[in-house]
């Protein structure tokens, strides 16, 4: 567990651990500057969010944030100097899983006492945070005629059902060109199928053209979905083309339109949120502020029985020992390890991504200097509790609590995985500035600082930089997150949503080779 407890803020610097040998600045320190509470001199001009080195460190000597090893000395580094990638190199080293020597239960609390939001409640069971109805494709070929579709429903069509979303369609640009058989097919065929099983969904349609590798009729079979009131399926080939079979897909959302509109919210327990967790656009900030604050919110809700689901693989790497440790058992630790090996030893190998040491420009530029240092704070997204299971992409989501699922680090690839498995909320960090939204699921934007927070407050729901400012503790910014998610699951629109983001942010993950 990465102990987030010892923190310190004293003057322009923040000390997370006793134990680290450097510092983080929390404004911009100038050269000459002294560092406050260290007993050093900065020799550097240091950005906010950049580190410090609190004492020498010499070659080869492991850097130290939050007592977790983010990086290692490629020089001796000076006590003041900033430490950045140009000064600190990535490399591999061990790590003990220890898998569950420190699983603690979350103790639940009765339904009674648990926290609620005003759901929509299917005839099934399963409740919905929002009311769609989604128009599908199951290949590029169909992608225009599915966009068309749902256009045809604008906003003045729409006032007719005023209890609806909206139509939404959901296009992508795979399902032919790719291997008929194995793990590309069958995680293909399961996002489209975890969307149209949604519970945010209240109606489907699904195109496709008639020839290509993914069609309709196994995609159907293979995933138990079945034509009816609610599920429609058109194939163009067999419907006379492009302008007929957008006109039968209209005529098919309006036969669904009048039972989607028939809904009410009620009351339900907090425990039927699953939360996505996401981050894009990270700084310095963001395992200071907003990861950790987001933490302390899914605390909350897997105690009120809610699911919260940590994704993005690469970006747990090098400190996903810090997860197994805290896994019900050795077989879900041990699953964990297994998606982190096939990721370094399958994947990625010899290419020129994240998880093999380098971030983003903009993680760079805000302040991380590797992979392991953004995992760091990353996973604490994750919050302090048990990890309850491990899943693969786009998988339904069964477990309550808080789950991991194998996904990139990409964040519409990664967020249509935690959706296709069930979610009907994300929840997204971001120190620099993400732009973004998930039909037919809300996004809740959390700030890591105060100035991109007014820079860009039209599309940020929290600031969770008034944790680094002092005015808000971070189990305080946790309660705050919490109800926030419960008022956008009973409606309250995200910043997000009142932009009208989301149409374009549905990526299945490709996996698998084009011919």
């Amino acid at each position: 567990m990465i102990e987030t407890s010892e923190k310190r803020v004293t003057g322009s610097i923040i000390r997370l651990h006793s134990s680290d040998n450097i510092v983080v600045a929390r404004t911009d320190v100038a050269i000459g500057a002294a560092i406050e509470g260290e007993g050093i001199v900065s020799r550097s001009q240091v950005p906010a969010g950049y580190k410090i080195a609190a004492t020498l460190i010499r070659k080869g000597d492991p850097v130290r944030k939050y007592n977790v090893v983010i990086g290692f000395a490629a020089v001796d580094i000076a006590p003041g100097t900033m430490v950045h990638n140009h000064n600190m190199e990535f490399r591999e080293f061990d790590r003990d899983y220890a898998h569950a020597s420190e699983y603690q239960p979350v103790e639940v609390l009765e339904e009674s006492l648990q926290a609620s939001f005003q759901g929509i409640i299917r005839a099934d069971g399963r409740v919905a945070t929002r009311n769609y109805i989604g128009v599908l494709s199951t290949v590029n070929c169909s992608a225009t005629v599915v966009r068309k579709i749902a256009d045809w429903f604008t906003p003045e069509r729409m006032t007719a059902w005023p209890n609806v979303d909206g139509v939404v369609a959901f296009s992508h640009s795979l399902g032919c060109g790719m291997e008929m058989t194995g793990e590309p097919m069958a995680l293909l065929r399961r996002t489209i199928a975890g969307y149209a099983r949604h519970a945010n969904l209240a109606g489907v349609l699904i195109v496709g053209l008639g020839c290509e590798r993914n069609l309709l009729a196994g995609l159907m079979q293979d995933e138990r979905l079945e034509s009816g009131p609610l599920l429609h399926a058109l194939v163009m080939q067999e419907s006379g083309g492009t302008r007929q079979t957008i006109a039968a897909g209209v005529a098919a959302v309006n036969d669904m339109l009048p039972g989607a509109n028939q809904i009410v919210r009620s009351t339900v327990p907090a425990s039927h949120l699953v939360v996505g967790l996401q981050c894009g656009g990270s700084d310095g900030f963001s395992s200071i502020t907003a990861n950790p604050a987001l933490g302390a919110a899914v605390d909350i809700l897997a105690r009120h029985g809610g699911t919260a689901i940590l994704s993005e693989t690469p970006e747990i790497y090098g400190v996903e020992h810090t997860l197994t440790r805290r896994a019900v058992s050795r077989e879900v630790g041990e699953k964990l390890v297994e998606r982190i090996r096939w990721w370094k030893e399958e994947y990625s190998v010899g290419r020129d991504v994240q998880i093999n040491g380098a971030v983003s420009p903009g993680n760079q530029a805000g302040g991380l200097a590797n992979i392991f240092e953004k995992s760091l704070g990353s996973s604490m997204k994750g919050g302090t509790g048990p990890l309850m299971e491990v899943f693969r992409y786009a998988e339904p989501v069964t477990t309550k609590g808080f789950v991991f699922m194998d996904t990139p680090g990409y964040d519409p690839v990664s967020a249509t995985g935690q959706i296709a498995g069930g979610a009907n909320l994300i929840a997204f960090t971001t120190g620099r500035g993400s732009m973004f939204g998930a039909k037919p699921v809300p996004s809740i934007k959390l700030a890591t600082n105060t100035p991109m927070f007014l820079r860009l407050e039209e599309d940020m729901d929290i600031n969770c930089g008034e944790i680094l400012d002092g005015n808000c503790g971070l189990e305080e910014m946790g309660q705050r997150i919490f109800e926030q998610m419960l008022r956008t699951a009973s409606g309250e629109r995200s910043k997000s949503e009142l932009l009208g983001l989301g149409d374009n942010e549905f990526v299945p993950w490709q996996i698998g080779i084009m011919s």
